[in-house]
């Protein structure tokens, strides 16, 4: 018997490639024996409306995006109950999540990884109860991630963001906060966090891979401490790009549950989509939340559904 599955395309994400190999798509899902339905995106959330409302009647829910569209997908999957497999053909400007994963760039390629792979289990996150796949952020560069036009990212991807990056350094603002990880206390001015699940954030900065477990019941929290001056700046930028957090202004850490204190006024991120700041945060690692179809070769620290 045939099995259903649900393709949900946004088709504005990225330089619009996706569309063009739609067809190609849906081929290579019936070829693998599955009777495919398409629901295009057409506003903020429909992602998430689409997969909740279908979760129940499929056998296989795949989001054709970039990361907001796949953030919106997981989403709905949560929200309905149903723990129906997801699949992710990375469409959009940056793709830090499947980058994570080593999802292949190639769009054909990675549809026929999703028919092909086995259910692999993953963790997500949970922001006062709203979900992100992999990172949660504040501060430098995190604005460039929602504020940045669409049509810039596609012209330019990650370039785009680096652009606005720069544009910001002379603006930076510090971000007093205090925040509380597995009982341990952090209290300073930042210039930058992010609560992750992911060894790529807003495609400028990379985790060291061997530091990122997307499936162990926790995240990583990098905290970036204000610098006093162009040394400090410095050395914070040769520490970062040289994925060594040994340094006093650098804040490295796993944890499962974060609290935190902050300005109401101070934005965050979610998977690159804008997050209104409140003065009273929880931040859980929702353990194994989702299934993520992968091929074989790539599981990065993900765990095999028995």
């Amino acid at each position: 018997m045939s099995k259903k599955a649900l393709i949900i395309i946004n088709p504005c994400s990225g330089t619009k490639r996706a569309n063009k190999y739609l067809t190609d798509i849906i081929d290579i899902f019936t070829t693998a024996d599955y009777v495919c339905t398409v629901l295009t995106t057409t506003k903020r959330g429909d992602g998430t409306l689409y997969a909740r409302e279908y979760a129940s009647q499929v056998d296989l829910i795949t989001a054709i995006g970039g990361d907001g569209t796949f953030n919106e997908v997981v989403s709905g999957v949560i929200e309905s109950g149903i723990r129906v497999p997801i699949g992710y053909i990375p469409a959009g400007s940056t793709n830090d999540f499947a980058s994570s994963l080593d999802i292949p760039k190639n769009i054909l390629a990675a549809a026929r990884d999703v028919v092909n792979g086995e259910p692999v289990s993953f963790d997500v996150g949970s922001f006062n109860g709203r979900n992100f796949s992999y990172v949660a952020s504040f501060g430098a560069f995190t604005k460039a991630s929602y504020a940045t036009p669409q049509n810039v990212k596609n012209a330019l991807g990650h370039l785009a963001y680096i652009l606005e990056g720069i544009n910001s350094i002379a603006s930076i603002r510090k971000e007093h906060m205090i925040i509380e990880a597995d009982g341990q206390i952090y209290e300073d001015d930042y210039i930058f966090g992010a609560i992750s699940n992911s060894t790529s954030l807003a495609g400028i900065l990379t985790l060291n891979p061997k530091l990122v477990d997307m499936s162990d019941g926790r995240f990583e929290l990098l905290l970036v401490k204000a610098p006093n001056d162009l040394i400090d700046l410095a050395e914070i930028v040769y520490m970062l790009n040289s994925q060594n957090y040994e340094s006093n202004k650098l804040v490295f850490i796993n944890g499962s549950e974060f609290k935190i204190h902050a300005d109401k006024d101070t934005s965050w991120s979610l998977d690159g989509e804008y997050q209104e700041g409140c003065e009273e945060i929880e931040i859980k690692n929702l353990h194994h939340a989702i299934e993520l179809m992968m091929a074989g070769h790539r599981n990065r620290g993900g765990r095999r559904h028995e």
